[in-house]
């Protein structure tokens, strides 16, 4: 009879809880469900943020404050559904960066691991412990955790460059540090090129040892290239029906993703392309390199152009229109799903 539920169970149960509660107990039956849902459950949003009405925003920041004073003037793009919480999805963080003619971004260093995909303007840079790479648009770079980074445009036009951070991942794990370098500027110990030139060639100097650790010791990867790369392999074979022709940037050291803790990728899409329905487990952060289309998230259609960023959540469905020939960036927290063996896709 123990089983049979009795008329005052209700009022009982809430006194349990209230006098469990005071010693730190919660019942777990009361958020099991929540807990452990049936399909992936995100606070994340599908969205898309249109550069042309992020961009005079970000040229009247640069007017109003200073990169040194700012430390780096960037506007974040936090996903609608969750504001305040500076991230684009629940695992990373993305923003736009803005650094003009004569500027410098002093040198610093933190635990969180950084990627950098230039959107606009050509000639600045940036120096990773001690090495200097000249940015241009569509080019992927990479600031590995625990490395002195500082950034400059000697040039004469507005830079502007994508950053995305795993700082939810590191915030999660409890892991953040961060260390301002003495100088505004390190100091260059390297020719321009050093990374590329002992680790981009299919040749590694005897005896080296990874500099980054599990990170690419490649910090910039080039857009000129990778768009060679994607043009070679759509005249050797087929568009897949899901991503068009799609390539991995990877560590040349262990062939695996170029970042411990994000995934980097580029993809080609034919003109007049609809891919299938996909959906998997990392919410993804695409940024429009070439043409224009049109991605349908979850039910939600959002028309986009160059330069335009929008976001995949977790585990929701994704198909892209291409009106023409389109090049798309993204990156995701796919490695430590990966690493975990968490993540899952589903084609179709």
């Amino acid at each position: 009879m123990a089983s049979v539920p009795q008329p005052n169970i209700g009022s009982a149960r809430q006194d349990l809880y209230r006098r469990m509660d005071r010693h730190n107990l919660a019942p777990l039956w009361e958020v099991l469900h929540a807990l452990i849902p049936n399909e992936p459950a995100t606070p994340c949003k599908p969205a898309l943020w249109k550069y042309r009405d992020a961009r005079p925003y970000l040229m009247e920041s640069g007017k109003l404050i200073t990169a040194k004073e700012a430390i780096r003037r960037v506007l974040i793009l936090e996903n609608p559904g969750m504001r305040g919480e500076s991230c684009i999805t629940q695992s990373l963080y993305a923003g736009l960066q803005l650094i003009l003619p004569g500027e410098i971004a002093p040198s610093h260093r933190h635990s969180q691991s950084a990627l950098r995909f230039i959107v606009e303007g050509s000639g600045a840079y940036t120096a990773v412990d001690g090495e200097r790479t000249t940015m241009h648009p569509g080019d992927f770079i990479i600031t590995p955790s625990w490395t002195f980074h500082d950034h400059g445009n000697p040039g004469n036009e507005p830079v502007v460059w994508m950053d995305g951070l795993d700082i939810r991942i590191v915030q999660m794990f409890g892991a953040q540090f961060h260390e301002v370098y003495p100088e505004e500027v390190q100091p260059v110990s390297r020719s321009e090129g050093a990374a590329a030139a002992r680790f981009g060639s299919g040749l590694i100097p005897l005896g080296a040892a990874a500099p980054f650790g599990r990170t690419s010791p490649i910090f910039n990867y080039p857009y000129a290239r990778s768009r060679d790369a994607l043009h070679m392999l759509s005249r050797d074979q087929d568009p897949d029906a899901c991503h068009g022709w799609k390539m991995q940037y990877v560590n040349p050291l262990t062939g695996g993703h170029a970042m411990p803790t994000i995934a980097a990728f580029i993809q080609l899409l034919p003109k007049g392309y609809r891919t299938q329905a996909y959906r998997c487990t990392d919410g993804t952060i695409y940024s429009v390199v070439e043409g224009q289309g049109s991605v349908t998230v979850g039910g939600e259609r959002f028309e986009f152009e160059p330069r335009d960023t929008f976001v995949v959540p977790s585990w929701k469905s994704m198909q892209i229109e291409s009106n023409g020939e389109t090049v798309l960036f993204s990156f995701s927290d796919r490695p430590g799903q990966e690493a975990m063996g968490l993540w899952k896709e589903k084609r179709g």
